[in-house]
């Protein structure tokens, strides 16, 4: 598993903007890929606007190509997204899950 990682900071007065468009637009394009397992939407004041980290989950690279093309490091950011940033990663950072765990009570 691939657990994809982009940081951007949002105006402070599109922030929300920035979280609807993640719900109407993108999460539902992404579950409509083969190999997408889930996301996750991350955020914290920052000096200049709201910083988000975005955490795709994937099943292999091959599967984000569905959504990157050929160059999986390249972050995917529509001009409708661009506008409502302050900042933004041009670039993603890519982890293999090496083990996961669940909030569960041992013993």
């Amino acid at each position: 598993m691939i657990s994809r990682h982009w940081k951007g900071v949002a105006k402070v007065k599109d922030s929300d903007n920035y979280i609807d468009h993640l719900r109407r637009e993108t999460f539902p394009a992404l579950r409509k890929l083969d190999g997408f397992i889930d996301a996750a939407i991350l955020n914290r004041s920052a000096e200049n606007g709201v910083e988000f980290l975005i955490v795709t989950r994937w099943r292999s690279m091959e599967a984000i190509r569905q959504f990157t093309g050929e160059s999986t490091s390249v972050a995917v950011v529509p001009a409708a997204v661009q506008a409502m940033m302050v900042d933004y990663d041009n670039e993603v950072t890519h982890f293999e899950v090496v083990e996961e765990f669940d909030g569960g009570n041992a013993g």
